[in-house]
């Protein structure tokens, strides 16, 4: 089935794709400069994973990952946040400031991460020879893996050496075993941190390409669909950004959306009016018929004159760059509407988060290709 597409809409009118098309163009990561030069925004940080020019993302993008010691290929991962590590992977871990026991569960896969919370600098590193260190942060050195009972991809683990997970996405849980998001998150605790009114603010601007990490005064620049975030105070945290859903052309529900380039899946909670009748199952989930078309509003709360951003496919459409590889319901209507995107989302729409002034945008990158990517073996995805 044809693509349903992206739509970045001024309220009024739809702009033509050839339009949206020479937008995108006019905005690269770093608004026509190279997207390796700084220009007062940080750092850019090609992913590790390269493809095909103009190929479609696939698998979680990956990043260089260093304690001081040899580097190691790890997810950065947008729908967790902290550095969740093997302990084996990090150099003198037991001389390291410990802060105790620590945990972090994955409720996609359902994998347990017990370990503890070991306070260190981190050094990340992009394909292109470019990199970050951060301040000393909290980082859970993982000793084992444990399984819910309802885990969808997970097997015990007494002595994990595989684990390297990049978590950069804030709203997710609160302060945890004492460490808050934003402590612990590794792109918005930088050394060396420049001051001033010119110094980069903290966040980044995500591509399928790479990712800029540091945001200038230009950013995000007008070809961004924008949403301000809520504070939450319990959590000292960003709370989740807004989203609307709606099946075949429903009155859509509203509730929250989670961009996640650590899965290739997308995740549905919805009300019993949206997701109704025989639902097929996919293994031990529920999951929407093939052909089932849904779109998502990801910024539905635009004030008038204002833009928004939204994308449908249809369920099993595997020509379809944003389609998901598995699309699951969770809960039987009981939970708030929520939508995790899986990584797909990044075919067709650049995201940025500004943790200082609490936005998140999104661009339509006007770059739609098919295509598999390159098989390799690669840290696994949660």
């Amino acid at each position: 089935m044809a693509a349903a597409g992206p739509v970045i809409r001024r309220r009024g009118g739809v702009a033509a794709p050839a339009l949206l098309a020479t937008i995108a163009a006019a905005a690269s990561p770093c608004d026509a400069q190279s997207p390796d030069t700084a220009a007062g925004r940080g750092v850019y940080l090609r992913f590790l994973s390269r493809r095909d020019a103009g190929s479609d993302l696939q698998r979680p993008p990956l990043l260089g990952l260093s304690f001081g010691g040899p580097q190691r290929r790890a997810v950065m991962d947008t729908g967790s946040t902290g550095i969740v590590v093997a302990a084996t992977s990090i150099p003198n871990v037991g001389q390291l400031p410990n802060r105790g026991p620590g945990t972090l569960t994955y409720t996609s896969s359902g994998r347990i991460m017990r370990g503890d919370w070991v306070v260190t600098p981190v050094t990340i590193i992009g394909g292109n020879g470019a990199s970050l260190t951060t301040v000393p942060i909290p980082v859970l050195a993982v000793r084992r893996v444990d399984c819910l009972d309802n885990a969808r991809n997970c097997s015990p683990n007494e002595n994990p050496r595989h684990v390297a997970m990049i978590g950069v996405g804030f709203g997710r849980r609160g302060v945890q075993d004492g460490v808050s998001g934003p402590e612990k998150n590794p792109f918005l605790n930088p050394a060396n941190k420049a001051a001033g009114p010119n110094a980069p603010r903290r966040g980044y601007a995500l591509t399928r390409e790479g990712v800029q990490v540091g945001l200038g005064a230009a950013d995000p620049s007008s070809a961004y669909v924008t949403v301000r975030l809520r504070w939450d105070d319990e959590r000292k945290d960003w709370s989740g950004a807004p989203a609307c859903i709606a099946i075949n052309d429903r009155a859509a529900a509203c509730g929250t959306v989670l961009p996640d380039t650590g899965v290739s899946g997308m995740f549905l909670s919805l009300p019993a009016s949206q997701a109704d009748g025989s639902l097929p199952s996919a293994g031990t989930d529920r999951t929407l018929p093939p052909g089932t078309k849904v779109t998502i509003s990801l910024a539905p709360e635009a004030p008038a004159g204002g833009a928004i951003a939204s994308y449908s496919f249809r369920v099993g459409d595997v020509a379809d760059p944003l389609a998901p590889s598995r699309l699951i319901l969770v809960g039987r209507g009981d939970r708030p509407t929520f939508v995790n995107t899986g990584l797909h989302l990044l075919n067709g729409f650049d995201y940025l988060f500004d943790a200082d002034k609490g936005v998140v945008g999104y661009r339509w990158s006007g770059r739609i290709a098919s295509g598999p990517a390159p098989g390799r073996a690669d840290p696994p995805s949660r």
